[in-house]
Formats: structure tokens, sequence, C-alpha cells
């Protein structure tokens, strides 16, 4: 196997090509794991542990044997308290890591009257000023909090949506879990975000929303009672005061795998998002 020496360095090891593999791979590693963590309560543990590292190789470095013996005693302990501390981060990072599958949804939200019957249903819940949250599947299944509702296995339609979230309905608290082009359960529970950047005006149901979003690669629709506003949550991430043109938008895009792409003369619009705002004007 070709090797490279470094001319600055005479007594380091060759560089082989191997060796430049291990080290790519190791840095998008921890490229992932710093990533995950910013922003999160795991980010001032992750500070306190590198912390620690260092003030046990100082301890090594000036023969501070007392302080090293102590610091080395808590070492076979501290993987076991990280793992307590860290497991949800860790399973956003092996979610993250595994392997994808690589389809648009199985095909349910590229129809466009499945779009339009969502955006139509969130429109008229924002117009009622009715709490509503909506969670559409893509390639992480959520199984585990499909079963933590009520299951129906039931076509997505407008009207089906508006019953279920109307105020006096029985599944009207809760989420409803969207998989390919049917509801599978309403009035499911979500983890909330412990994210402490977020603003502290976010209720449980923008909480629940991002937290999914943590955990999956899912989307998350919520209407707020209290404003009437429309918010998506993605990735962690939540867009305040969506439109239907972009909510449409956003569920076209997430269906297909893609990022948000401008288009002609910069504007973000698509043929469902434009059939939503004729059908609003109309």
């Amino acid at each position: 196997m070709p090797t490279v020496s470094l001319p600055f360095l005479p007594n380091a090891p060759p560089v082989t090509w191997t060796s430049v593999l291990d080290i790519v791979l190791v840095a998008i590693l921890i490229y992932q794991l710093l990533s995950i963590t910013r922003g999160r309560r795991a980010a001032p543990i992750l500070v306190g542990v590198l912390i620690l590292g260092t003030v046990y190789l100082l301890s090594a470095i000036f023969r501070l044997e007392l302080l090293r013996t102590v610091l080395a005693t808590l070492v076979p302990y501290t993987a076991f308290a990280l793992i307590v501390m860290f497991q949800s981060d860790l399973r956003r990072l092996l979610a993250r890591l595994g392997p994808r599958q690589f389809r648009a949804l199985s095909g349910g939200l590229e129809r466009r009257d499945l779009i339009r019957d969502i955006v139509f249903a969130v429109t008229d819940l924002a117009d009622k000023k009715v709490g509503a949250l909506i969670v559409v599947e893509r390639d992480i299944g959520l199984r585990t909090f499909v079963e933590s509702g009520t299951k129906l296995d039931a076509c997505v339609s407008r009207d089906l949506l508006l019953s279920i979230f109307h105020p006096k309905a029985a599944l009207h608290d809760g989420a409803v879990i969207i998989q390919k082009d049917r509801i599978a359960a309403a009035a499911c529970f979500l983890p909330l975000t412990m994210n402490p950047q977020l603003a502290r005006s976010l209720g449980t149901r923008h909480r629940a929303a991002i937290g999914i979003t943590e955990e999956a690669d899912c989307i998350a629709v919520i209407v707020s009672e209290e404003t009437a506003q429309v918010s998506v949550a993605a990735f962690g991430e939540i867009e305040r005061e969506v439109n239907p043109e972009k909510l449409a938008e956003r569920l076209m895009l997430h269906a297909r795998h893609k990022e948000r792409q401008p288009g002609p003369g910069g504007n973000l619009a698509h043929p469902v998002g434009e059939t939503v705002r004729q059908a609003r004007e109309g």
C-alpha cells in the first residue's frame, strides 16, 4: 500500500490511505456527536467530561498521584453514567447513522389530494382556533408512538382530521400520526424536547412536535389554539407562522427528501401550494 512521508516531521510514521480514512471516519463521528449535542442539555455535560479528561492528563504529566488515582477510580462508572444521561442523544445519533430507506414516503405524500386534505384541515382548524398536532412519518418508523395512542388505520381526509381534533371529540387531545397515506393512530403521546434554547412561550404541543422530530426524521404540523398560528417542526427545528402555501411546500419537499428550492423569481412555490392559494382566494 502506498505511503506518504511528512518532511516536516521526519520521525513521524508514514501516512497511509488507511490512516487517512481512519481519521476521516473519526472526524465524521465526532462531528455528528457535536451537531446532535449542540444547544442541548448534553452539551454542558460533555464539556464537563472534557474538563475532567484534561485534569486527568495534567495530573499524569505533573505526577499528582492522589488526584490521578481518584479520577482513575471514577472512570469505570463514568461510562455507565454517560449512557444513562445521554440515552436520548445516543439514540438520535444511532438513528441518524443507521441505514435509510430511500423511498418517498412510500408514495403517500406525493399525491396532491392527500397534501391538500392536510392543508385544508389545518387551515380550517386554525380559522376556528382549534389546537392540533399532525405528525407525518418518513424513513424512521414511529411504531412506538403509534402504539401509545388509539389505532385507526384510516384514509387521510379533511373531514376525518376535523372530526378527530374537534374540541369535544374523545381523541382530540394528543397527536395524529400519518404513515404512508393513512392515519395510523390518534391521541398519541410524544416526547417533549429538552432543548434549553427554546423560547419559554412554546406550549406542550409545540415542545412535543419538536421532541418527536428530534427522535425521528418526521415532520410535525402544529396549530395553536391560543394564537391560531400554524407551525412546522422538522429535524428539531420549528418554523412559526406558516401559511397554507408554505405548509403544502414543506409537506411536498419532505416527502421527496429534498431541501427547500427557490422557484422562478426566487419564490418558494409548487403546484400544490398554488392550488391551495387559488382555492382560498376563490
